[in-house]
């Protein structure tokens, strides 16, 4: 009887959490500017307060009330993970400036503080002298990468479910910023590393132009923490080319899994993400999506 309550709330649980997304993604793209103003007039405490509260109402709902009883441990699992996302929404959306671009020192220190921990990694907006032009920035959609001399679409994404999702976005013509992934067998690594890419402005660097070489091979597959700051979620990537170009108003691209994940893709191809480095010498923290 348990595990049939249990699957009767996850499934209602999937369909909310579907409902949520997409009323969320409406208020966005109709009023952010206006939601950004209202949680900066806010404490981090206030709007996870609200959004409890909001959960507290769902669950009460006669619909829900209707169902057989839920296990307390599972309803507060699920509670837990909104809160942390609702936390960490509200907490960046008070150290975010308005307008998306350039970040302080100060706001660049925070925001990383902020991120270390959430995400229970060491992040930092630069190493060493090394640092992009932003670490807060419109990321659009990037398109497939090939892998090895003679890669294609057809052998390029694993399951059925990826073809239908990523098949569309096709093949870059030309290779990322290194070239081919690999001039080999084709392991794991190589493949995570096409599947989560994201491409940065590598050539506005401080200093890029009069140090390239050094600053090429630094920035070769570097471990990024790229996040979206509108829902909470935060991705492990790498550096797999550089782009996009100025005149495009976007700092930065994403693989298709990428812009996916972090739901970027909209009408206009492009939101605002935080971008850091992650500081993770012994290569340790995977690469792909990350849970709170």
């Amino acid at each position: 009887m348990i595990n049939q309550s249990k699957q009767q709330y996850e499934h209602l649980k999937n369909k909310w959490t579907d409902l949520h997304r997409e009323t969320q993604k409406s208020l966005w793209e109709r009023h952010g500017e206006a939601l950004k103003h209202f949680a900066h007039q806010l404490s981090p405490r206030q709007l996870a307060v609200g959004a409890f509260g909001g959960i507290m109402l769902l669950s009460a709902s006669p619909a829900l009330t209707a169902l057989p009883q839920v296990p307390l441990v599972v309803a507060k699992e699920h509670v837990q993970t909104v809160s942390k996302s609702s936390l960490l929404v509200a907490e960046l959306s008070e150290k975010l400036p308005r307008d998306v671009g350039s970040l302080t020192q100060n706001e660049e220190q925070e925001i990383s503080g902020i991120l270390n921990k959430y995400f229970d990694m060491r992040v930092v907006p630069e190493f060493g002298d090394k640092r992009l032009n932003t670490a807060y920035g419109y990321i659009g959609q990037e398109q497939h990468l090939a892998r090895f001399s003679g890669d294609t679409m057809e052998g390029h994404l694993a399951t059925p479910e990826d073809v239908q999702k990523y098949h569309k976005y096709g093949m870059a013509p030309g290779l990322g910023a290194w070239g081919y992934f690999t001039h080999g067998e084709l392991t794991q690594k190589d493949i995570d590393r096409e599947k989560y890419y994201i491409a940065v402005q590598t050539f506005l660097s401080p200093g890029f132009m009069e140090r390239f070489g050094e600053y090429r091979d630094f920035y070769k597959y570097r471990k990024m923490l790229v996040v979206n700051p509108e829902n909470g979620k935060g991705m492990v990537v790498v550096i797999g080319d550089a782009g996009p170009s100025p005149w495009t108003k976007k700092h930065l691209g994403g693989s298709p899994e990428v812009m996916q994940y972090l739901e970027r893709v909209d009408g206009s191809q492009k939101g605002p993400v935080l971008y850091f480095f992650i500081d993770d010498p012994d290569d340790k923290i995977a690469l792909g999506p990350v849970n709170l």
